[in-house]
């Protein structure tokens, strides 16, 4: 199954090191290929560094394509994680 969805980035600090982290954790049990366009780059999501040089920042909108068996749960993950700020809503 192959999944494609936008997301906004609603961070205050758009996507640095702490939920380019969350981000890796939540993909590492994961099943799936998941990559994220922004800016005509697209990035294999399940690498902090490459998450990391994508320098998102807020309002960013990001293409993310999960391609695999679990691509349902995953991509449900991930949205939430995005809407939710990665725990850093304040």
């Amino acid at each position: 199954m192959k999944l494609l969805s936008k997301v906004k980035v609603k961070n205050r600090l758009g996507i640095h090191t702490r939920p380019a982290t969350v981000i890796v954790q939540l993909l590492q049990n994961c099943q799936s290929q998941v990559t994220f366009t922004y800016k005509q780059e697209t990035i294999n999501a399940k690498s902090i560094l490459s998450i990391l040089m994508l320098a998102a920042r807020k309002n960013s909108v990001i293409t993310i394509d999960v391609e695999g068996e679990d691509a349902e749960q995953v991509m449900q993950k991930l949205t939430e994680a995005f809407d939710n700020q990665f725990g850093e809503a304040f």
